[in-house]
């Protein structure tokens, strides 16, 4: 066969495969369905697409109004039927333009900051276009985060304890074999731990998330610090790719987390200045980066060893309705952990992919039992070691005759030892009356001395 008509025969298969890699190229992307998820800082639209969707928004001002454009693209919903309720959105209309394309205006109640991003397909999902419609003026976020500490006839302040719901909204977390989705059991497990706290005299509890909506990692540790909490506890429901592994674990930061933590609050100067209006009382404002790594890492190593006190107090009562995957408190770079001045623990209720244990989290009466475990052990740890100016202290206090026992607070050049030779005592036997890891200290740091 010549060259002329092999290439013939050619010609024709190549010209065919090209056009039907042309069609395909501009086949128009499918918007399949809509969904919208009100936060008090932020609403999130979602558009769920046949696949990835090149897209451009922008906003407009008077009358308020944010404009989504998708290009080639066809609209396969009806945005009418969403709930608008408790979002900026007044309104959502959509029209075709340029002829294979969309156009998305969403009408305003108020100017807003628009982000937007695309996801790959998970667990429930396809592909989705996100857009965040972000409240830069902290209204609703400010009505939301108002600190109420409830104080005795003395003046003495609440242990506050802020409880974190993971994941949310359009984050469903872990999804066990039967459908059950880890966002809803947690977030159930929460508010009935957050309502054991506020029945409790003594203790305020709130909640970094009280719906169904997605709050970003850092905010969270944002929410623990305007509420100026004594401790942070993040609920979730682990999950593992074969359905064997079971049992209640409890987690607190690692020392690698802690320093890669330091690194960041130290190189962001907005982290410097804010830093910290939780239970430590330490500025890194104005100082110099080398005191201030001191300071911070000071800081972090008595948060750390707060969380490992806490947390196997937490384990130990969990230990008791519930198997546990671990025997000890572990430790791992979780972000949620990563707040240097609020002793922070992350509890997983066990693991939702193993068969019963998700049977078992479906359930009231099981997360009631963990809810009032955790609840235990928080509440044992805060009697041995209450925060100073609250009413536990006062009452610690009170029950040991005031004189069986009294605080020092740490100086500019304490040492464990120095202050253990004052009080007639040992390094060894302050670290236990404290729950102290190690032999460091703090300035500023309140340590109980036992009577002599």
């Amino acid at each position: 066969m010549n060259c002329a008509k092999l290439s013939k025969r050619l010609i024709w298969p190549i010209a065919a495969l090209l056009a039907l890699l042309a069609f395909h190229g501009s086949a128009a992307t499918q918007v399949e369905s809509a969904r919208i998820w009100p936060a008090p800082d932020h609403t999130r639209l979602v558009l769920d697409t046949g696949g990835q969707v090149e897209h451009n928004i922008f906003s407009l001002s008077s009358p308020a109004r944010l404009v989504i454009d998708l290009k080639n693209a066809n609209l396969k919903t009806d945005f009418s039927g969403l709930d608008l309720s408790g979002s900026p959105i007044k309104r959502i209309r959509s029209a075709p333009r340029n002829g294979t394309d969309i156009r998305v205006v969403l009408d305003l109640k108020a100017d807003i900051k628009p982000r937007s991003f695309q996801l790959e397909p998970n667990q429930q999902y396809g592909h989705r276009l996100v857009v965040d419609l972000i409240d830069e003026s902290g209204s609703r976020l400010e009505k939301a985060t108002t600190p109420t500490v409830t104080q005795d006839s003395s003046g003495k302040r609440d242990v506050i304890v802020v409880i974190d719901a993971g994941h949310g909204g359009e984050d469903p977390g872990a999804i066990g074999p039967r459908g059950t989705r880890e966002k809803d059991v947690v977030l159930k497990m929460a508010k009935t731990l957050a309502n054991l706290i506020n029945d409790r005299p003594g203790y305020t509890a709130k909640m970094t998330r009280t719906g169904d909506y997605y709050i970003g990692l850092r905010n969270r540790t944002i929410l623990a610090r305007k509420y100026n909490a004594d401790l942070f506890v993040s609920v979730h429901a682990d999950a593992f790719r074969t359905p064997q592994p079971k049992g209640a674990s409890v987690f607190a930061l690692s020392q690698r987390g802690a320093t890669s933590e330091t690194a960041r609050w130290l190189a962001n100067s907005e982290n410097r200045s804010d830093l910290i209006g939780g239970a430590g009382g330490l500025s890194l404002d104005g100082r110099d980066d080398m005191l201030a790594g001191v300071l911070l890492d000071l800081s972090m190593t008595a948060s750390i060893n707060a969380s490992l006190g806490v947390g196997s107090s937490v384990l130990g009562k969990l230990g008791g309705v519930a198997k546990l995957h671990k025997p000890g408190v572990e430790q791992a770079a979780f972000a949620v952990l990563k707040s240097p001045d609020i002793p922070s623990i992350l509890v997983e209720a066990g693991f939702i992919s193993n068969p019963q244990e998700e049977k078992n989290l479906a359930t009231e009466w099981y997360r009631n039992k963990l809810a009032g475990a955790i609840m235990k052990g928080i509440d044992d740890y805060f009697q041995k070691t209450p925060p100073p100016g609250t009413l536990l202290a006062w009452q610690k206090q009170n029950r040991q005759g005031g004189d069986s026992i009294s605080h020092y607070r740490i100086q500019r050049g304490d040492t464990l030892s120095g202050v253990a030779r004052k009080n007639q005592t040992t390094v060894s036997e302050l670290m236990q009356f404290n729950d102290l890891r190690d032999d460091r200290v703090m300035v500023g740091q309140t340590i109980r001395i036992p009577a002599s």
